[in-house]
């Protein structure tokens, strides 16, 4: 803002109040969807109201945090990540094919626990373990058992039942993006992620702990 254009106290506290409303009408929308997947609601009507929500509550909370600067040369304990971190989408408006890229982060919080169910998986089906980790060894060792692990199941399957596996939950994203044309088999297999183009990203979605409502108690008042 110029010099000339200072905002109030009341400016300051008008954005604090639609901070808090954004903040409500996010929570609603997210009750909503629980609510709605138990009912038989429509899960895509939910999930884009609560996009919505997320939206309006990040733009609420840019221009409060903007507006605190400029008052009191404050500014606020968090950030929230907003929908301008990605280009503006130039793919082809009726993409022909799609790639999705997806990431999840683990941390390994009991060892013990994934050893043990990597020596149960080999027990169970000693095909499941190549020669280095036949046996005992799948068991003994972090790297054998994840080899084993994510080798005998699905990386949504992983996801679902992390805490089984000793593992902890970091951040997630996953990408649909636009391609010209089906790649061919093993085209990219060397290099599966150098392709990532931000521009044709049509729809991404993603798990943070940032993005927890607890965040925000600074609003609260008494």
């Amino acid at each position: 803002m110029s010099d000339a254009a200072q905002p109030t106290a009341a400016d300051v506290r008008a954005a604090a109040d639609a901070v808090k409303a954004a903040l409500d009408r996010h929570l609603e929308a997210v009750e909503r969807r629980a609510e709605g997947a138990t009912d038989g609601g429509e899960e895509g009507a939910l999930d884009t109201a609560v996009y919505a929500a997320f939206d309006d509550l990040a733009a609420a909370g840019e221009a409060y945090d903007e507006l605190l600067y400029e008052k009191y040369d404050e500014v606020t304990p968090f950030e929230i990540p907003g929908g301008d971190s990605m280009p503006a989408y130039t793919g082809p408006e009726v993409p022909s094919a799609l790639t999705v890229l997806i990431r999840r982060d683990y941390t390994v919080v009991e060892p013990h626990r994934l050893l043990a169910q990597a020596q149960r998986v080999t027990d169970l089906d000693p095909d499941s373990a190549d020669d280095e980790t036949a046996g005992s060894s799948a068991g003994s060792s972090v790297h054998a058992a994840l080899g084993v692990l994510f080798g005998e199941y699905e990386a949504d399957e992983i996801a679902t039942r992390h805490k089984e596996f000793g593992l902890d939950e970091g951040d997630s994203t996953l990408w649909v993006s636009a391609a010209d044309e089906p790649s061919e088999p093993g085209e990219w297999l060397s290099a599966p992620f150098d392709q990532a183009d931000p521009e044709r990203v049509i729809c991404r979605f993603d798990v943070s702990s940032v993005f927890d409502e607890t965040d925000f108690e600074a609003f609260d008042e008494d």
